[in-house]
C-alpha cells in the first residue's frame, strides 16, 4: 500500500470532479455548452444530457494537470486523471440517461466508481500504484463524494446535496 499515491490520486480525482461543479457556480451559463451538442441517442433521449458541458471537461483537464506537479505527480498523470474520471462520469451520465434518470440524479455507486475507477486503472502503469492502492481509492472517493457533495450543498455550491 502507498498512502502517499493515494492520497495524490485522490486529491487530484476531488479536484477534477468538482472543478466542473465549481465552474457552474462561478460562471453560471457562460460557455456552458453540452457535450453532446443537444443530440440524442436512438432512443430518443440526450446522450449526456444538458449537465455535462465542454468547459467543465476542459477545466477539470486544465486545473488537474496544473495541480499534479504542485502535489508531486507529473502534469500527464493529472491529465490522465482528469481525462479519464470525465470519461468515467461521461459513462454515468450516458447510462443514467438509458435508465431515464433525469440529469443531476443521484445513482449511488454509479456516479462515482466509474469516474475514480476509470482514471485509477490508467494511471496503474504511469505510477507505482497496486490493487490494492486502486481499490482503496475508489471506496474513499465512494464515501468521500457522498460527504464532500452534502457540505458543497450546505455551501450552497452543489445545487442537490449528493
Amino acid at each position: 500500500m502507498h498512502l502517499i499515491i493515494i492520497l495524490q490520486c485522490f486529491l487530484l480525482l476531488t479536484v477534477a470532479n468538482g472543478t466542473p461543479v465549481l465552474a457552474k457556480k462561478a460562471f453560471g451559463d457562460f460557455m456552458a455548452w453540452p457535450c453532446d451538442g443537444d443530440h440524442r441517442f436512438v432512443d430518443g433521449r440526450p446522450l449526456f444530457g444538458h449537465s455535462k458541458t465542454i468547459r467543465g471537461l476542459v477545466l477539470a483537464i486544465l486545473v488537474t494537470s496544473m495541480l499534479a506537479p504542485i502535489i508531486g505527480l507529473p502534469w500527464n498523470v493529472g491529465a490522465v486523471i482528469a481525462i479519464m474520471a470525465m470519461v468515467g462520469d461521461l459513462f454515468s451520465s450516458f447510462l443514467k440517461r438509458r435508465m431515464n434518470l433525469a440529469p443531476s440524479t443521484r445513482a449511488f455507486g454509479l456516479d462515482q466508481v466509474p469516474e475514480s475507477l476509470f482514471p485509477m486503472l490508467a494511471c496503474k502503469w504511469l505510477i507505482a500504484m497496486t490493487i490494492v492502492d486502486i481499490v482503496i481509492v475508489v471506496m474513499a472517493f465512494l464515501v468521500g463524494g457522498v460527504i464532500l457533495s452534502r457540505l458543497l450543498f450546505k455551501l450552497n455550491i452543489r445545487d442537490r446535496p449528493f
